[in-house]
């Protein structure tokens, strides 16, 4: 009845998904109308690029559809495999190609492939001779050579959601491949925390899955886990923080507020409860960016250089040793002086564009590169700032319907007291030297 227990096999590795029915996640490309699903069913899968997070399926996804098409799976990896590992596996290839049947070549870690690595599989995309799948934990719009990248049609693989790893965790305590053959007592509360311990990673939530079961309490003929034994393993409490619920909104919106209101001390608070649960120190990062700018602006433009290092520094560093740079940065912006000038003047923009999305680009200040365009005055009397003494012109680059419009409306906090003043300067110039 426990043989399954003693299998050497990690439980991650046996509970691999042979096909898209038992695959979890990822609904958005995998549901009968979805793109990805259609390619796969209709056997016309491409070259592409599977870009998300870890423990998202991107190696599982790939083998998957090397089964369906019944195409041959060839696994590159970055570390071991040089140009002529890469140039002979096109080789062959390109032989079984003259036969009928498909080659995948998955090359896990894409990114971590050199220029002439990826360069060699070009011309066999080119050609059909392979169909590339590459996986990737960074953006493939700066990690992938733009030649191989433009051949590639690229899949976003989101995080799992608690609801996508509480179903992979039954489908483990179910099947005949993890503990189906195991009576196994677990709470449906019990699998949410380890759901929520994982981050969306199902590798995660299997492995810590897995050793609950080993420490596990022996009963009679079956087994019983306890929330002890997972806040033991984990390593954390079960604190009051939904990841996808409200309190995951709540607490965000605490943290926010707490630094407008320039509440340092609480927002130290808040940002450790949400680390603490397990939430994902890039999430925080974000949304410190968005706060440096939507908060204090101008008044510190330093705000908007330190959060984006801070993301940075939270990528290089992994949980929990960026805690302390995101405890740094959120410091800052609670003291930094405050401001939602730039906030507002987007607003205000942003509701006049939308009204007035006809309104033409003055000529004055439209490109005139072909000799029709310079015929109907396209750039007619277009002023080069740099090329006068002050760097200001007088032209008027607002469609004439908003010319009397201020989007920017400077505070006197911090530094953009400097920039008040500037404007300030700027305008009273503009209007000494108006057109006639």
């Amino acid at each position: 009845m426990m043989d399954r227990l003693l299998d050497d096999e990690p439980l991650a590795a046996r509970l691999r998904p042979d096909t898209l029915e038992e695959y979890v996640g990822q609904k958005h490309l995998l549901n009968k109308d979805g793109i990805l699903y259609r390619l796969i069913e209709n056997d016309k899968v491409p070259s592409m690029i599977f870009w998300g997070p870890p423990g998202v399926g991107k190696t599982t996804l790939a083998r998957i559809i090397a089964h369906k098409t019944e195409a041959r799976f060839i696994d590159f990896s970055a570390v071991t495999s040089g140009i002529k590992e890469i140039k002979q596996v096109m080789a062959e290839a390109d032989k079984e190609r003259m036969y009928g049947r498909k080659t995948i070549v998955f090359v896990d870690e894409i990114h971590r492939f050199n220029k002439a690595q990826q360069d060699a599989f070009l011309p066999f995309v080119e050609k059909g001779s392979i169909i590339l799948i590459g996986a990737t934990t960074e953006n493939p719009s700066f990690e992938v050579n733009s030649a191989l990248l433009s051949r590639c049609k690229v899949f976003v693989l989101k995080s799992l959601t608690t609801k996508d790893l509480v179903e992979l965790l039954k489908q483990a305590l179910k099947s005949p491949k993890g503990y189906g053959n195991t009576v196994i007592e677990v709470t449906d509360a019990i699998l949410n925390m380890i759901a929520g311990f994982a981050n969306g990673d199902a590798r995660v939530s299997l492995n810590t899955l897995e050793m609950l079961v080993l420490n596990a309490e022996k009963k009679d003929d079956h087994l019983i886990i306890h929330e002890k034994s997972v806040e033991q393993c984990i390593n954390q409490k079960s604190l009051l923080y939904d990841k996808n619920g409200e309190e995951h909104y709540n607490i965000i919106s605490a943290l926010h507020k707490s630094m407008r209101n320039s509440d340092v001390n609480a927002a130290i608070y808040w940002l450790s409860r949400m680390l603490e649960a397990g939430e994902d120190p890039l999430y925080v990062a974000r949304r410190l960016i968005r706060f440096a700018s939507e908060d204090i602006g101008m008044a510190d433009s330093r705000a908007l250089e330190i959060t984006v290092a801070c993301y940075q520094a939270c990528h290089f560093n992994g949980m929990p040793e960026c805690n302390v740079n995101l405890t740094h940065a959120v410091t800052y912006l609670s003291l930094a002086p405050k401001s939602n000038a730039i906030y507002k003047a987007y607003e205000m923009a942003k509701k006049d564009a939308l009204t007035t999305l006809a309104e033409p680009v003055p000529l004055v200040i439209r490109n005139a590169p072909t000799k029709l365009m310079a015929d109907l005055e396209y750039g007619k009397g277009y002023q080069y700032a740099h090329d006068t003494k002050e760097k200001i012109t007088n032209m008027d680059c607002l469609p004439e319907k908003l010319l009397d419009r201020r989007y920017y409306q400077p505070t006197m906090q911090g530094t953009e007291s400097k920039v008040s003043e500037r404007l300030k300067q700027i305008e009273a110039w503009k209007k000494a030297h108006r057109q006639k």
